[in-house]
């Protein structure tokens, strides 16, 4: 039977500060994110501002091809080294991205349909008008057909 005895103690797990959970949140979400930050900083308080352009320029996030968006650039192609899976994850790519052609093609269509249906809407309204102008025309001044 196992006792606490038995495993190893470790260090309990800590939560990152505020600035490195703000630091991993813009670097998901990339360089637009840093500078979007940048400037509403420069906007409300400009000492952020500075402060988060240093910290860019100087910490290499800004000029660099290391940092926000190659952290969260994966290759989904990538070998795992275990066959089975790989086999199994490219069906499942291939797959997704036959749904994606598939749903895409399905956006064309019903785009299509409703380009359709707004200019067959229009030329009913412009033959409506055409119409009424007509029988306008026709009407003799004081009001009776002609």
């Amino acid at each position: 039977m196992y006792t606490a005895s038995t495993y190893p103690q470790t260090a309990p797990m800590r939560r990152p500060n505020w600035f490195a959970r703000s630091e991993a949140w813009l670097d998901e979400r990339g360089k637009g994110a840093w500078i979007a930050a940048m400037v509403l900083g420069f906007i409300f308080v400009w000492p952020v501002g500075l402060a988060l352009l240093a910290y860019m320029i100087f910490g290499k996030r800004m000029f660099s091809g290391h940092g926000c968006a190659s952290r969260r650039t994966h290759h989904p192609r990538r070998s795992t080294g275990n066959s089975a899976f790989d086999a199994y994850k490219a069906d499942t790519l291939r797959r997704l991205e036959d749904e994606q052609a598939s749903f895409e093609q399905f956006l064309e269509r019903l785009r299509d349909a409703k380009d359709k249906a707004e200019f067959d809407q229009f030329m009913d309204e412009r033959a409506r008008r055409r119409d009424d102008e007509d029988e306008d025309d026709q009407e003799t001044p004081n009001g009776q057909p002609a």
